[in-house]
């Protein structure tokens, strides 16, 4: 029998307490029916979400219902449309509709696209997780499997070691890199301007405002406009910039402040609608855009593996990103379950090493041939 006694569970090492490392420490401890001791360690000191909004597609909200997360739900912390309709697309200049995305086989309402500021998702997710169980200002240097253990070293100079490693440490994954030194981001060439804000800054204010989640499609740029949970409101903008990627990495980080005047000027000439949105747009912020190519594989040293973007760096395409990596975690979850409850029954039982190996197996293979997807896929970049 593969499971380990109570007074020895399987030890579960996530490097990452974002979105994707939450929800994997939610599936592992209650999908997955084995004795299991989840850690996380997260690199900032304090739990919080940095971003903007984030939006789930059905697939994400039901894997979200599996896993018992309900308050993620809640019409208060997520928006959708009043139309039903997941998306509406209109023309840059004159605002009239050019085509609309649609569910099929959605038929419940808390199933449909719904879109949150990333802090309120992640604490619904956070009310499920003990917090002496995430270990804060560990940021993950590198990680190597020896022998019947894994092995996490923190910048910090200390270390962590368990039975299994999930990296869930993002698109600049450590884990990532520890194992698939030669994977490579490719900077898109654009940078998104995100801004959250009181929905009562522009609800009321603005002229012909579309109640549901709107894309405009310019000739080079869009423009992306929704409401979102907790009464909050998003705009996203973006540009090309034609640094090098050298350039950028040394003058443009993650979630840094922008120029306003920018995000006014590049949209001056819209229709009134967009151009009234922006001008009441408080502040933004920019989000250099960056995407890699498909692993060969998620899984590695027979006891690593990966999750969300650490795994799949599509770059926003699709804005599927969120989805995945719930997802990420219920399959894991699920191949464990599977793995651990058929060799506790069988003739000739799995050790626990052969067991981790082959849920690994089982999860990771074909995940990588889901995934191939990048923001050059789609026009439209943000949804």
């Amino acid at each position: 029998m593969p499971t380990k006694d109570s007074n020895n569970p399987l030890r579960v090492l996530i490097a990452g307490a974002g979105i994707a490392g939450l929800a994997t420490a939610i599936a592992l401890r209650r999908i997955s029916n084995i004795n299991v001791d989840v850690q996380l360690y997260e690199r900032a000191r304090e739990l919080k979400e940095i971003g903007a909004s984030i939006a789930l597609s059905p697939n994400g909200l039901r894997t979200l219902e599996k896993l018992s997360v309900h308050n993620a739900l809640d019409d208060d912390v997520a928006f959708r449309g009043p139309s039903g309709i997941p998306m509406i697309y209109r023309h840059w200049k004159t605002s009239r509709i050019v085509s609309y995305d649609s569910f099929v086989n959605v038929p419940l309402r808390r199933h449909q696209t719904a879109r949150f500021h990333r802090a309120h998702l992640h604490q619904a997710l956070l009310k499920h997780v003990p917090r002496d169980i995430i270990h804060l200002g560990k940021k993950v240097v590198r990680a190597e499997v020896r022998d019947e253990r894994v092995v996490v070293f923190f910048a910090d100079g200390t270390s962590a070691e368990g039975d299994v490693l999930i990296g869930a440490d993002g698109i600049r994954s450590k884990v990532r890199q520890s194992f698939a030194p030669d994977h490579r981001l490719r900077w898109t060439g654009r940078i998104f301007m995100r801004s959250t804000f009181d929905a009562s800054l522009v609800e009321g204010k603005v002229p012909d405002l579309p109640p549901d989640s709107t894309h405009w499609w310019g000739p080079r740029e869009n423009f992306f406009a929704s409401k979102l949970g907790k009464n909050q409101f998003t705009v996203v903008g973006s540009y090309i910039d034609k640094r090098s990627p050298e350039e950028l990495e040394r003058q443009v980080s993650w979630d840094q402040e922008g120029d306003i005047k920018l995000l006014r000027e590049r949209y001056r000439n819209w229709n009134p609608t967009v151009k009234a949105l922006v001008d009441r747009t408080p502040y933004t912020r920019l989000y250099p855009n960056y995407a890699g190519d498909p692993l060969p594989t998620w899984t590695f040293g027979s006891r690593v593996t990966l999750v969300g973007d650490a795994a799949h760096t599509h770059g926003g395409a699709f804005a599927a990103g969120g989805s995945l990596a719930l997802d990420d975690a219920y399959a894991l979850a699920l191949a464990f379950r599977h793995v651990f409850g058929s060799a506790s029954s069988a003739n000739v039982p799995l050790s626990p090493a052969a067991a981790i190996s082959k849920a690994l197996n089982v999860y990771g293979p074909n995940a990588p041939a889901t995934c191939r997807a990048t923001a050059e896929d789609r026009p439209g970049w943000h949804r």
